[in-house]
């Protein structure tokens, strides 16, 4: 039988929700601009700790409860502000890159670490369900490449071509190879 996850307090919940209505403020008074306060949800399921999301005119923050209860007062004090980071950036410069030159200094002006990803550890991700994502064989005349089933599926229906960063050759689908499953 798999162990329980952990979840967040209410508590807990509203400390987030502060930290991260403090840190937009903090982000709009280092890029001198004015940031409108966006709402928090916690529904981010699987590997990922936290997320900036937009949709039109709309903005929020996602993040993942049963990962921040893994290690709490980590998530508080770096994923959070990395989150707002990418809200605070987007709103100032708007073109700029999501991990980009703008987003690291912001992260440092605002105390953070300015890595791009966090990691789970093995005990954590025993502790979080994670969806696995099959991986399609692909190859370019330089290498194999292994393809989500998103890309796969763009790539199927005529959406989308996607090019080796190596040899710049289209990839192309190589049905015999088997497919993998990794975590996502």
């Amino acid at each position: 039988m798999a162990p329980d996850r952990p979840d967040l307090s209410e508590s807990q919940r509203s400390q987030v929700v502060a930290k991260a209505l403090d840190d937009i403020q903090r982000a709009a008074l280092h890029l001198d601009i004015t940031l409108a306060s966006i709402s928090v949800k916690f529904d981010l399921t699987g590997g990922t700790a936290g997320m900036y999301c937009r949709r039109g005119a709309r903005r929020w923050l996602r993040f993942n409860p049963h990962i921040f209860a893994t290690d709490f007062e980590h998530h508080v004090s770096d994923t959070i502000v990395h989150e707002v980071c990418h809200y605070a950036i987007e709103m100032a410069y708007y073109n700029a890159q999501s991990h980009g030159k703008e987003w690291r200094e912001l992260m440092m002006m605002m105390g953070g670490n300015p890595s791009a990803t966090y990691r789970l550890t093995p005990e954590q991700a025993s502790l979080v369900r994670v969806r696995r994502q099959r991986r399609h064989p692909y190859h370019c005349g330089c290498r194999p490449h292994y393809i989500s089933t998103t890309r796969h599926n763009r790539i199927s229906r005529g959406r989308a071509q996607y090019a080796c960063c190596y040899c710049y050759r289209t990839l192309r689908y190589t049905p015999a190879a088997p497919t993998t499953l990794v975590d996502n």
